[in-house]
């Protein structure tokens, strides 16, 4: 169980390096496209980073689930775990919004400013610093 508990932690890892990163990228191609630079190559680090993060979540997602199964006669008295998977939830949707946002930089242009995307950065974090907070402290 240690090891799936191991690799359950490092894909998540994984996946949420690409989630902090990707809108990053956002920032720096809608400024570069301001500046009038070239930001074709930003596009397809995009579309390269997506689909590495994607495979991290659906290897996080599914060693969750495997986790979760292993406790599952143990879950009834775990508030905690139900929680955190409605932060999982969040986490995905906003998974599927940069998968949008991916999209559209492929179609060479993105609909909100730098600052806007600087600030979508942060929602991963605030996701994330629930969901330890629920695994760590595990306060119900």
């Amino acid at each position: 169980m240690l090891w799936l508990k191991t690799f359950h932690i490092l894909f998540m890892m994984s996946w949420m390096a690409g989630i902090f990163y990707l809108p990053r990228i956002f920032v720096h191609f809608v400024e570069g496209k301001e500046a009038g630079q070239d930001v074709a190559r930003l596009a397809i680090m995009a579309k390269k980073l997506y689909g590495f993060m994607t495979i991290m979540m659906m290897l996080a997602i599914g060693t969750g689930i495997w986790l979760w199964l292993a406790y599952f006669p143990l879950a009834a008295g775990m508030g905690w775990l139900h929680a955190k998977i409605v932060f999982v939830v969040l986490l995905l949707v906003y998974h599927l919004w940069t998968k949008r946002r991916m999209k559209e930089m492929q179609e060479g242009h993105l609909d909100h400013s730098g600052v806007y995307y600087r600030w979508a950065n942060e929602i991963p974090l605030l996701l994330a610093t629930v969901i330890l907070i629920l695994v760590v402290v595990k306060p119900f």
